[in-house]
C-alpha cells in the first residue's frame, strides 16, 4: 500500500460501502482492526530499529542529547497517516485478504 495516497485526516465514510464486501459492518471492523494493529506493529518495530543507531549505553534522563537526525525520523514518522486510515484504504482496494472461521453446526 501506498501510503502516500492515504489521506491522513479522517474521512466521513459510507458504512455500507464498507459492509459491503463482508456483509456485515462487525466483521469488516474487526478486519479492519486486526489490520490497523499489523500496520502499527511493524512500524513501531521499524521505527525502533531506526531509533537504536542513536542509543548510547552511557546516557541517564539528565545527559540525553537531541539528535537532529533522530528527531528528523521520528517527525517523519508522526507526518505519517494513521494504522486505522491505512487499513481502511487497503481494504477497500482489495488489498487485504481474510478469511472467516467456519460455523460448527454439529
Amino acid at each position: 500500500m501506498n501510503k502516500q495516497k492515504t489521506p491522513v485526516n479522517t474521512l466521513t465514510r459510507n458504512l455500507s460501502d464498507l459492509a459491503a464486501p463482508t456483509g456485515n459492518i462487525y466483521e469488516t471492523v474487526v478486519i479492519l482492526s486486526k489490520r490497523a494493529n499489523q500496520i502499527a506493529i511493524a512500524e513501531k518495530k521499524e521505527l525502533t530499529r531506526k531509533l537504536e543507531d542513536f542509543k548510547n549505553d552511557r546516557d541517564t534522563m539528565e545527559e540525553i542529547f537531541e539528535n537532529r537526525e533522530q528527531i528528523e525520523i521520528s517527525k517523519y514518522y508522526e507526518r505519517q497517516p494513521k494504522p486505522s486510515l491505512v487499513a481502511i484504504e487497503e481494504f477497500k482496494n482489495g488489498e487485504v485478504s481474510y478469511r472467516m472461521a467456519k460455523e460448527d453446526n454439529e
